[in-house]
């Protein structure tokens, strides 16, 4: 790549190349992995362009920056290079669980189902909240019988549900 252009036609025969330089097909779990967590990514940059509030969109911002740590961590190849190089910080668990107990405190309690729409933010909350189910899915599916990185399941579990309850927040 050194070269400078966006397009190295590495990618031209059907295969990828992951963190360790191990290359793979693209069809492969992995890639399905980080790559439902990439579209996440791009669904929550279009819900950060909806007119909603400024505290939520630093959140996203916040949000989609560890995304990026976790796709990171996804497309290495052993579990001695995520260690040394991406490192999943609890502390944004614990950062989701604080907006969704802020969110929550001006939120009437919830007594039934909720159909998503009405709202052009709330509705894309809900898809990027699909999304991010689909995405711990693949992450569970290929990482099940693999070296997994503490605690990435419990964050996108997390994030699932901040994005349900920030959906009923910009409603």
């Amino acid at each position: 790549m050194s070269s400078g252009k966006i397009y190295t036609k590495t990618g031209d025969s059907g295969t990828t190349g992951i963190i360790g330089g191990k290359r793979v097909e693209k069809h492969n779990p992995r890639l399905e992995a980080y790559g439902t967590i990439d579209e996440l990514c791009a669904s929550l940059g279009v819900l950060r362009s909806y007119p909603i509030d400024d505290t939520s969109k630093e959140s996203i911002i916040r949000i989609q920056k560890h995304l990026f740590v976790i796709s990171s961590c996804l497309a290495t190849e052993s579990s001695e290079t995520t260690e040394n190089h991406y490192k999943h910080n609890e502390k944004e668990t614990e950062f989701l669980e604080s907006e969704i107990d802020r969110m929550e405190k001006s939120l009437p309690h919830l007594k039934s189902f909720i159909v998503p729409g009405g709202h052009l933010a709330s509705a894309q909350c809900n898809l990027a909240r699909t999304v991010c189910r689909r995405a711990e899915r693949r992450i569970c599916a290929f990482f099940s019988d693999s070296y997994l990185e503490n605690n990435i399941i419990s964050y996108i579990n997390r994030l699932s549900d901040y994005l349900f309850v920030l959906a009923r927040f910009v409603e």
